[in-house]
């Protein structure tokens, strides 16, 4: 007897796609989370590639991974598709230390995050 199939995270006409380790902040990535929130795919791929925040890259790979996942494992229709959801969290921190005056030491936090986007098909009305 083997496993059971794992059910679907995500209704039949979306596709998911997620960063998990992602180096920047949370509140970072979530400012650029929100420029995509509810657009259209391709306008949300434009709005990625003119932003002058670096978190865009990384955000734009996510972004057309769940694209390609859609097209690809799914069959959606690319044109017709919605940034859904677009959810940021927390994931590991790094910890550092730096060396300062008079043999102490502080501790620098590099933070990682992780990107959750959600692409629905959207029917034309």
């Amino acid at each position: 007897m083997s496993k059971q199939k794992a059910t679907r995270r995500v209704a039949d006409n979306e596709a998911l796609a997620t960063g998990t380790m992602i180096r920047g902040s949370a509140q970072k990535l979530n400012l650029v989370a929100e420029l995509i929130r509810g657009k259209k795919a391709e306008e949300a791929l434009n709005i990625l590639a003119f932003s002058k925040k670096s978190m865009a890259r990384d955000a734009t790979k996510v972004l057309a991974s769940a694209i390609a996942n859609a097209e690809n494992n799914h069959n959606l229709d690319v044109d017709a598709l919605v940034v859904a959801e677009a959810s940021v969290g927390k994931s590991i921190t790094m910890k550092r230390f730096h060396t300062r005056g008079r043999g102490k030491s502080t501790r620098i936090l590099k933070p990682f995050s992780r990107l959750r986007i959600v692409v629905r098909e959207q029917e034309e009305a």
